[in-house]
């Protein structure tokens, strides 16, 4: 049986990842695998390429042939240096950077803008609510509540002249008044013409 170690496709439509895998030569590409000794991300950057080396190095040393794409990633890691006994075992493979937390990011970014974070000690990002709002609203009670006794059989009086909201439409019916002062309006102007003419006679 000819052994092979090449690439088992996983993923979706145009977002492939891959397995490195032993199997038979004769199976279908992503058919049973004898052993995964591997996987190659190659839409990352840079390519994750993460090989078990000893495991590799153990299917090399029993035959096993690799296909060309993974000959390719054992040179990456160094694995096909160190089974072929070549300089370079180190590889050339490389890793990328530590992802910073979005919460040291967001730090970050309110110390560049001149303002203070809003951690609090308990982990919260939010404050809390201030409970001195509360007390100007028991004061506003309080101005209202020391009315004197006499004021309050006078509370009903109020409440019945409220009924008497008609009364408040008859200003209403005075604003037509204030319209028949307005023709006065113009005869006013018509006297300042006059006035200059007035003082022009006593020059």
């Amino acid at each position: 049986m000819a052994v092979k170690i090449r690439l088992k496709r996983m993923g979706k439509i145009r977002a492939p990842f891959y397995r490195v895998v032993v199997m038979d030569s004769r199976a279908k590409r992503d058919g049973r695998a004898i052993e995964e000794i591997g996987k190659y991300h190659p839409t990352e950057e840079p390519s994750l390429i993460d090989i078990d080396s000893a495991r590799a190095q153990h299917w090399l040393a029993q035959g096993a042939q690799p296909t060309e794409a993974v000959a390719a990633l054992l040179k990456v890691t160094g694995d096909w240096q160190r089974f072929k006994g070549l300089d370079g075992a180190e590889g050339t493979l490389r890793f990328a950077k530590p992802k910073t937390p979005k919460r040291d990011l967001y730090n970050a970014a309110i110390a560049a803008a001149g303002g203070s974070t809003l951690d609090t000690p308990d982990g919260s990002t939010t404050p809390r609510k201030k409970a001195v709002k509360a007390a100007p609203k028991a004061e506003k009670t309080d101005k209202v509540e020391p009315a004197p006794a006499d004021a309050a059989p006078e509370a009903p009086a109020a409440e019945a002249a409220k009924p008497e909201a008609p009364v408040a439409e008859a200003p209403v019916a005075e604003a037509p008044v204030a319209d028949a002062a307005t023709p006065e309006a113009p005869a006013a102007e018509a006297a300042t013409p006059e006035a200059p003419a007035a003082e022009s006679a006593q020059a």
